[in-house]
């Protein structure tokens, strides 16, 4: 078999995370077995749709390194990969189930379908529909469409007998006939509901796997049917757990209230996680560990390391919360692991957006130190301001100057060596700046040691309690400009 999966968001709304773990495990599955993944765009629901959801959660996937060999920007054998683009296709399928016995024309008004719903809800019956049309005499439907009434067409789903769902994360599933509706397969617009057009283009597009949210478990029986009714040999489902809420009550939605009061309480779109500052692989590694888990204990992937050993069949069926509590942790060890370089350029934007012209170049400096800290890429511009802090009036005193081992006295005396020290030294470089700041160091503090006056020359040079390490600050800084800040804090204690 040549596996080909597809992933079918209906652009109603921008990346749900839910929805970017179906297509994540859907890509990885297809990656594993050399197979071919699809991006589908399922738009018959036009009513709904969201200018610009499209581009955004092409972009989301993107971000999440989820690429396709087939979809509506690249192509493909199978296109169009749009369904309103397809519209002729359904029409000519849905009237072959007409004509063959497996379908039939309603021509309910909304008017009708209301007193339906009242009369059967009456009686306990939720499916809205009482299936009045189902056997109506030829002639009379032939007479109601010379008269132009609109029509949706509906599946004659069995009155009786059971459908055995097959799934590959459940198992089999049935269902009693008798508790199912007849479904409408094609709208009076001409365009298709889901249940028609999915499994037309899962067909035609020669998909072998659908993975997809476990809401549309309850619908699967009338999927199973359609296949059956068409002759066509059917895909292997896999029904993806719910992503329930943090409380652990109802499913996450797209429309769960994510700002709360100035803070970020519940990210739920995709582009949330990218904007709050957190990397790409450590989103994927976060939802990856949601529903599914390679056997051992660890924690912490890339998806190159767990895409050889994921198999759709290992995801556990149980509803679940994801550890938003763990997110930071796991952001932070992915931060840990970048290169410096890539970890500068990750950073820029961010600085940029709090308004700093950055020199990636110049982060080096402090960007390895930088790593331990950071648990999202936010924290940046905080961590990272006294670079850009040249014209901000000069705002520490005499007592975050100095120290109980380290006097007024003998602290001018070491910041004064340090800025002759950076003013006149040949090479300026870490470990020249280490060597000599941490001797000058030793020489004042009246303990010996040089722990001390470091910690208030990271200040005086930073001017910031949480900031990189002095020796990478000065680095980052350069030359002329920590001689200037040092001049600055010995001003400041010669007028205290």
């Amino acid at each position: 078999m040549t596996v080909r999966l597809r992933f079918a968001p209906s652009p109603t709304g921008y990346l749900h995370i839910g929805g970017a773990r179906t297509a994540l495990f859907g890509w990885m599955f297809a990656r594993r077995f050399g197979g071919q993944f699809i991006l589908r765009i399922e738009d018959t629901d036009q009513k709904r749709e969201v200018a610009g959801a499209v581009e955004n959660i092409m972009a989301s996937m993107r971000w999440l390194g989820i690429d396709w060999d087939e979809g509506p920007d690249v192509g493909g054998p199978y296109g169009p990969y749009v369904q309103t683009e397809r519209a002729a296709l359904y029409q000519e399928w849905a009237h072959w189930l007409v004509d063959n016995g497996y379908a039939y024309k309603c021509f309910a008004t909304p008017e009708e379908l209301e007193e339906m719903r009242v009369v059967l809800q009456a009686k306990g019956d939720m499916s809205g529909y009482d299936r009045r049309y189902r056997d109506y005499p030829a002639e009379q439907v032939a007479e109601l469409e010379a008269q132009g009434k609109p029509y949706v067409i509906r599946f004659k789903m069995p009155l009786d007998g059971v459908t055995v769902v097959e799934d590959m994360i459940r198992g089999e599933v049935t269902f009693e006939n008798s508790q199912l509706t007849d479904y409408v397969l094609l709208k009076s617009s001409g365009l298709p509901t889901y249940h028609l057009a999915h499994v037309i283009d899962d067909h035609f597009m020669r998909i072998s796997h659908i993975t997809r949210g476990d809401e549309w478990l309850s619908t699967a029986p009338l999927h199973f049917q359609l296949w059956q009714a068409f002759g066509w040999e059917r895909p292997y489902y896999a029904h993806m757990p719910v992503i329930l809420n943090p409380s652990g009550k109802g499913k996450l939605s797209k429309r769960t209230q994510s700002f709360v009061d100035g803070q970020w309480q519940v990210l739920v779109r995709v582009e949330e996680f990218q904007e709050q500052g957190y990397l790409p692989q450590a989103v994927d590694n976060f939802i990856a560990n949601v529903g599914w888990s390679s056997g051992d204990d660890q924690e912490i992937f890339t998806v190159d390391e767990i895409v050889p050993r994921f198999d759709l069949r290992d995801v556990n069926p149980s509803p679940t919360s994801l550890p938003y509590a763990k997110l930071d942790w796991l952001n932070g060890q992915h931060i840990q692991q970048m290169d410096p370089l890539d970890l500068a350029k990750a950073i820029k934007p961010f600085l940029e957006a709090a308004g700093y012209e950055v020199n990636v170049e110049a982060l080096l400096a402090v960007v390895p130190a930088m790593r331990v800290r950071l648990k999202r890429l936010t924290e940046a511009a905080d961590f990272l301001h006294f670079l850009f802090a040249d014209d901000e009036p000069f705002a520490l005193t005499v007592d975050d100057l100095t120290h109980k081992q380290l006097p007024l006295e003998t602290a001018v005396s070491g910041y004064t060596q340090v800025r002759d020290f950076v003013l006149a030294t040949s090479t300026y470089d870490l470990e020249t700046i280490s060597q000599r700041v941490t001797e000058i160091g030793e020489s004042v503090s009246t303990s010996g040691k040089a722990g001390p006056f470091l910690g208030k020359l990271r200040l005086a040079v930073t001017g910031q309690q949480v900031s990189p390490p002095v020796f990478e600050s000065m680095l980052a800084l350069g030359r002329q400009r920590t001689a200037a800040r040092l001049s600055q804090v010995l001003q400041a204690l010669a007028h205290p």
